[in-house]
């Protein structure tokens, strides 16, 4: 596994710095393409819920089984499947709801309202802190999956990366409009996405000299209950809000389809 650190490692990054594409769109494009963007996230979506019941979830209960016996490893997968859904949805918790970048409403819209200088300044700041805070554990997400898997990874990453892009925007407009300048969004929007691949290492180094069958197993468990509840919560409700019903569900179906037939293909 060790072999594949530094493609986790880039494909982390490319994931937690898209968060510059979003910023990039949002500042220098006249009008986001929204229909694009619901189909994009409900794509990314499809990928992640896939990936996590297909794959995390198998390989995470076959190590637990092999490492604590097929009853106990069982209940061990599916303990830690909601456990990481209770992670995320603390975090998500914890960021309030004026700052966290899921709630933004319309990409149109998301600055356009008459605020004074400061508070969107701070707005902006605070959006970044809140991207950082959920970019971590997806990092590592992307990061393990990637040194178990680099097919999966890759996958994982992509859809990472698109579910990245409305972050970014969340967090440039504030500031843009507070500052007026488009260097200083950009520097904040990409800063917020570097604790993809900063939580990544952290999350490696910490893990890596535990790292056997029952701690890989709980890991992707956790994993996998992240990456559903992220799907759920934020990325499909984004996508409609984005565009339409029909168009983020046909992204979802497109998104598990493609993830299907590209572990197939890598097998």
């Amino acid at each position: 596994m060790q072999e594949n650190f530094w493609l986790a490692f880039a494909l982390t990054s490319f994931a937690g710095l898209s968060t510059g594409i979003g910023s990039l769109m949002a500042l220098f494009a006249k009008r986001t393409d929204t229909r694009l963007l619901c189909a994009a996230l409900g794509f990314s979506a499809g990928v992640m819920i896939y990936v996590s019941m297909i794959e995390l979830m198998s390989e995470a209960k076959a190590s637990l089984v092999h490492y604590a016996g097929h009853s106990l490893g069982g209940w061990l997968a599916v303990g830690g499947f909601f456990g990481g859904m209770l992670l995320i949805s603390l975090i998500d918790r914890l960021v309030p709801h004026p700052v966290n970048p899921h709630e933004v409403s319309h990409v149109e819209k998301a600055g356009s309202q008459e605020h004074k200088d400061q508070k969107l300044l701070r707005m902006g700041v605070f959006t970044g802190l809140a991207v950082a805070i959920h970019n971590f554990p997806e990092g590592i997400a992307s990061f393990l999956a990637t040194i178990n898997d680099p097919a999966m990874g890759m996958m994982i990453a992509v859809a990472i990366a698109i579910h990245n892009i409305p972050e970014g925007i969340a967090v440039s407009l504030p500031i843009f409009y507070a500052t007026g300048s488009q260097q200083k969004a950009f520097l904040y929007s990409f800063l917020s996405g570097v604790a993809e691949p900063v939580g990544a290492i952290i999350g490696y180094l910490f893990l890596q000299p535990f790292l056997n069958e029952f701690v890989l197993g709980l890991t992707f468990a956790i994993i996998a209950g992240i990456m559903v509840f992220i799907s759920f919560d934020e990325l499909l409700p984004a996508a409609e809000q984005f565009g339409e019903h029909h168009l983020s569900i046909y992204g979802l179906i497109s998104g598990m389809l493609i993830m299907a037939v590209s572990l197939l293909l890598a097998d």
